[in-house]
Order: structure tokens, then C-alpha cells, then sequence
């Protein structure tokens, strides 16, 4: 174990109703220390110019650091690459072991390591890019819009919920339903009996669609919003929701902005 001299300094980089949130989870379960920079969004909902001072993309989440001896800290950026290079390095338990003994090569890894690689992707990939989009459309229906537009802009969304949006959401949780149900070793998380990183990054975009969109719920996706509730009341998230409302002395809440 890294005594406290030998130790590398992280830093996290933490938009407001941003998934940098579920970094401050990661980190609590990977037993490091760590420190928080808070950065608010502007009142277009946008990150603030000072993001890019940390990363050129001034983004979120990003990550900084600092190994023994360094001034400079090495920056991550990207949800899945921070992810994975914070489990290598201080979590791998929450990484399900790839191969069984004996049985290593191509076409031989073990269920749980296949889930975990998979919805590592699948959170940033195909789940979050529907979500981003449909916050983008539902900004339409703002208080941003004159409200003799409203109706127009309204409709149009409305059309676009039910064409597009709906059916592609339904297609998605009907498949994670059905994961949960099919989740080896008894289940109860996404990739078998044990929480991992995978669990923890697609926390955020489940949680906005419980809490934000109302479309997971106990009717019609009854493993999936067990499921949701089960991350809400993990000791870790717990904590990290503890930790950032000390940071920030405000209460937190899950909610999307256009990063």
C-alpha cells in the first residue's frame, strides 16, 4: 500500500448537474484521497471558460494526477478512460476477473469480465448519446424559450418524443431488464453478483432516466428500477453525495447539463 509520502495526488475536476458525480463514487471506492475542484455551470447551462485551463476540451469530469516527485499532474479526460485507468490502478476489484485459470485466450473470457467491457462503452456510447440528445430537444420546452414560441417548439419536441425518442428508450431498457434478469452468478448488479466501475458509470444515465424522465420505474421495468434504488442506497454513492454537498454546501441532485 502507498504510504502517505509515496502516494500520488488526485484531483478532481467537478461540474454541477454534470456525471462527473459518479467519479467522486469511483474514488471513494477506490480508498484514495482525494480533492475536489467545483466548477458551476453558466446560466446558459454551459461550462464555464475555466474548464479549459484544466483540458482543452473544458469538459467534464476530468481528473489530475500528481505522482511523488512531479509538479505537473497528468490530466484524464473521458469518462471510460478515467474509469478504467482509476480501477487499474486503485480498484481492481471492482474489475471482474477476465479469464477462468487455465482457460485463457481469445473467445475464453469469463461473462463477467465480457459485461463489464461492454457496458463500460455502452454507458458513454449508445445509452448517453440518446440521453444528451434528448436533454438537448427538451430545452425546447423551456423557460429559455419565448413563451409565444413554446407551443411550436413544444409540438415539435412532443413529435420527436414519440417517434424517435420513446421507442429507442423502451429498446434500451427493455434490454437492460433483461440483463439484470440474465446477470451470471445469481445477479444483482449488471455484470453478476459484485459491484463494479461498470455499475458505477452507468449509475448517472439510469438515474436520469428514473429521475428525470420517469420512464424507469417499478411497473413497467421492475428489475431495472430495483436496480436503480439498489446504486442510490450503495454506502459509496452515499458518501460521495455526503462529500460534494460539504464541498459545495448545497444539496445535490441528479440532473443533466449540455457539457
Amino acid at each position: 500500500m502507498a504510504t502517505e509520502t509515496t502516494a500520488p495526488k488526485v484531483t478532481l475536476y467537478w461540474l454541477d448537474k454534470s456525471r462527473a458525480q459518479r467519479f467522486i463514487w469511483l474514488l471513494e471506492e477506490c480508498n484514495v484521497d482525494y480533492n475536489i475542484e467545483v466548477f458551476k455551470r453558466t446560466p446558459e447551462m454551459q461550462a464555464p471558460p475555466e474548464l479549459k485551463k484544466v483540458h482543452p476540451l473544458g469538459k467534464s469530469p476530468v481528473v489530475g494526477i500528481t505522482a511523488p516527485g512531479r509538479t505537473d499532474p497528468l490530466i484524464l479526460a473521458e469518462s471510460g478512460f478515467i474509469t478504467e485507468y482509476l480501477t487499474e490502478h486503485f480498484a481492481p476489484h471492482l474489475a471482474p476477473k477476465r479469464y477462468e485459470d487455465g482457460k485463457e485466450g481469445p473467445g475464453l473470457e469469463t461473462e463477467e469480465w465480457l459485461r463489464y467491457r461492454f457496458f463500460m462503452h455502452y454507458a458513454e456510447g449508445s445509452l448517453m448519446a440518446l440521453m444528451v440528445t434528448n436533454l438537448i430537444f427538451s430545452f425546447l420546452k423551456g423557460d429559455k424559450i419565448p413563451f409565444f414560441l413554446r407551443p411550436i417548439t413544444g409540438g415539435i419536441v412532443s413529435k420527436f418524443d414519440a417517434m424517435y425518442f420513446n421507442p429507442n428508450f423502451k429498446t434500451h431498457f427493455d434490454f437492460l431488464e433483461s440483463q439484470l434478469a440474465s446477470a451470471p452468478n445469481g445477479g444483482g448488479f449488471l455484470c453478476g453478483k459484485d459491484l463494479t466501475a461498470a455499475d458505477i458509470l452507468m449509475s448517472f444515465p439510469l438515474q436520469a432516466g428514473q429521475k428525470r424522465l420517469k420512464l424507469i420505474n417499478a411497473t413497467d421495468y421492475p428489475k431495472l428500477d430495483a436496480y436503480v434504488n439498489k446504486l442510490d442506497n450503495m454506502e459509496g454513492y452515499k458518501r460521495s453525495i455526503d462529500r460534494i454537498e460539504k464541498e459545495t454546501g448545497e444539496s445535490f441532485s441528479v440532473m443533466m447539463g449540455a457539457e
